[in-house]
């Protein structure tokens, strides 16, 4: 059989369409394989280069492959979409891949280990856990508006809330049964995240990296956690800029003609670690108009008197991830005068 130099896989829970060429780029391997199969398949298979999509499951495969003596490369959806010919199957999928990884110019998405992966699931399952919080604190505030009982807005005044309700003697005993319902998953839910904010602060203190970022203001242990977790190899950008684009911080480009468009910012990459840093930069914001001190880096100051509030709190995180990029690359640590005068930082 001929040297296969390049293998594109599609990949499925269940289902694997393989397409390899050689090394005067034709095809000569097209397969569909099941799990089993296509393991024994790489198992027997003299080391080439594979490419997959990075998805679910994406990389254990890269882990797996790796171990038989194969090189992964893992590819981002979006890049692979535009060598797909015509119409959308498996086996034209498998062939965008293979020939997408051979273009000189591809990025691929570094491979995760099963460390980096288990952290990355504390991760999210905290921040599931935060929103079912968010979402029953409102569901009570709601229905105790329902029978004339309210207090002021805020996360820790839920407690107070709950206090409040079950002192009502007003209240039918159904009602009292219902609450009392919510409070208990209410207090459940808090102890898990504690739980969880207690592992990632005990990751967070063993990262050498990760304790320098968090003295970035507005970052934070959370933030910076992320931030290591959610980064692959920073040194594959090539600017803090290409970094924030990365994150989905930089404006849209529709220039065409010589004329330059920029829109709003793009929201690609990470939901969760672009949100923190833009959370972390009002934080930030808050603090620096109640001060306006000398110290107040003018970048800043000048920001705020003449843009709104959420396009500065953009900006500054932006700039704040620039910054972590620069420790993260460097190795240095942050200069607490460069931004804003001290503060606390927020997750």
């Amino acid at each position: 059989m001929e040297q296969i130099t390049r293998i594109g896989m599609d990949t499925s829970k269940s289902v694997f369409q393989l397409h390899g060429v050689n090394a005067a780029e034709e095809p000569i391997l097209r397969k569909k394989l099941t799990r089993s199969r296509m393991i024994e398949f790489f198992k027997s298979q003299p080391p080439t280069v594979v490419g997959v999509e990075a998805c679910g499951g994406s990389h254990h495969l890269a882990q797996l492959l790796g171990s038989f003596g194969h090189t992964v490369k893992l590819l981002s959806p979006h890049l692979v979409k535009p060598y797909v010919k015509r119409g959308k199957n498996d086996a034209a999928d498998a062939e965008a891949l293979c020939e997408a990884m051979s273009r000189p110019t591809m990025r691929f998405v570094p491979a995760k280990s099963a460390e980096h992966r288990a952290a990355l699931m504390m991760i999210g399952m905290r921040n599931r856990l935060v929103n079912n919080r968010t979402q029953l604190t409102n569901a009570i505030r709601g229905y105790a508006m329902e029978f004339g009982i309210t207090i002021a807005a805020g996360p820790s005044r839920t407690e107070a809330l709950l206090e409040k309700i079950q002192a009502d003697d007003a209240l039918p005993d159904l009602a009292h049964e219902i609450f009392d319902l919510h409070a208990r998953e209410y207090r459940r839910l808090q102890l898990e995240i504690e739980k969880l904010d207690d592992r990632l602060m005990a990751w967070h203190r063993l990262n050498e990296c990760s304790r320098r970022l968090a003295q970035i203001p507005g970052v934070g242990p959370i933030g910076a956690a992320l931030l290591m977790l959610k980064t692959p190899d920073p040194t594959l950008f090539r600017s803090g800029r290409d970094f924030a684009a990365w994150i989905g911080l930089t404006p849209r480009d529709h220039s065409t003609a010589g004329k330059v468009k920029l829109g709003g910012i793009t929201r690609a990459g990470d939901q969760h670690l672009r949100s923190v840093l833009v959370v972390g930069a009002t934080s930030i914001i808050r603090h620096v108009r109640k001060l306006r001190g000398p110290n107040v880096n003018p970048w800043l100051l000048g920001l705020i008197e003449r843009k709104k509030p959420k396009v500065v709190a953009v900006a500054l995180a932006n700039k704040m991830a620039r910054i972590a990029w620069k420790l993260m690359v460097t190795g240095e640590a942050y200069r607490k005068h460069s931004l804003v005068p001290p503060l606390a930082n927020t997750a």
